[in-house]
């Protein structure tokens, strides 16, 4: 007697099927088609081996996929429903099948990214990325934007992530999402952001910074006042100072480190407007490195 290789199944359990792929692509070619002698020709078969294919399927599934008329054939409702799993599946197949087909990339990359972004998405990326491509190597380094472009033009790196003006950005600088920017005080001790003469206390990166710029414009338009009372090229720095109730800053509202907030809308600070996070990547990339950059823009892209 045959073993159960599923194991004990509860009563009533459906039992899984086998389904030879070829029958799911000659349904689908059915389906479009709508002709057993259309659908004969796409998948290399006779007519009559088509028609013997629809009709396993159907016993197999135990239900009409197909009526036919003298002039049309039609999907049943089984077979509309059908329909639409099997293009995901035969779409999940073909998409693992090529995947596994193409050479696996390998090399080194060189990436050059803002330290905010490395601290609230690089390491997963990069934990993911290694996952599926073990035999790449990646170099990784933290810099403001204007020292990752020149990194970048000067060979140093094969991809940055940069920080852009919206319609001002960098030749060949693919788009990977928009920013909000927000304005960021101590969340536990709030202290007043304004000084004694009634000018905004600010903690922001050196020049050149898009959210340092991002910040002084917007104020300057507003007609306020205001005094960088610390500078730091790095988040941590600047999150402590914030955070010790120094002054505030400005950061995209998804990157908000523990212990910072949104100012309080009570204050009326104006508004900051957006920025762009892009992608550079060399004119002529390895596999290795288009591979990565694909990774980053199928993770980040929006």
């Amino acid at each position: 007697m045959p073993r159960d290789l599923h194991g004990p199944r509860a009563a009533g359990a459906l039992r899984p099927l086998d389904v030879d792929t070829a029958l799911l692509r000659t349904f689908q070619a059915l389906a479009a088609t709508r002709s057993f002698t259309r659908t004969a020709e796409l998948v290399g078969r006779t007519q009559s081996a088509v028609s013997q294919q629809i009709q396993k399927l159907e016993e197999l599934i135990g239900q009409k996929l197909v009526v036919r008329s003298r002039r049309q054939l039609h999907l049943t409702t089984a077979g509309e429903v059908l329909l639409g799993h099997v293009r995901q599946v035969l779409d999940t197949l073909d998409h693992a099948m090529a995947t596994l087909q193409r050479p696996a990339p390998s090399g080194e990359v060189r990436f050059g990214s803002p330290e905010d972004f490395a601290t609230f998405f690089l390491p997963d990326i990069l934990a993911r990325f290694m996952e599926e491509h073990p035999t790449v190597r990646l170099r990784t380094h933290c810099a403001l934007t204007l020292d990752l472009l020149e990194g970048f033009k000067a060979g140093t790196f094969d991809l940055v992530v940069i920080k852009q003006e919206p319609g001002r950005l960098h030749p060949g600088a693919i788009p990977l999402w928009r920013e909000r920017l927000v304005w960021v005080a101590a969340e536990e001790r709030p202290r007043t952001p304004f000084d004694g003469d009634g000018g905004v206390k600010l903690v922001l990166s050196p020049e050149p910074c898009v959210y340092r710029n991002r910040a002084l414009e917007a104020l300057g338009e507003a007609g306020l006042a205001w005094s960088v009372v610390y500078t730091s090229p790095s988040l941590a720095g600047a999150a402590a100072a914030v955070r010790a109730g120094l002054g505030i800053t400005a950061l995209p509202r998804n990157m908000v480190p523990p212990g910072l907030a949104p100012v309080d809308p009570a204050l009326e600070l104006p508004r900051l407007q957006e920025t762009v996070m892009c992608l550079v990547t060399a004119a002529e990339p390895s596999p290795a490195v288009r591979a990565f950059a694909g990774f980053v823009r199928e993770r980040l892209g929006h």
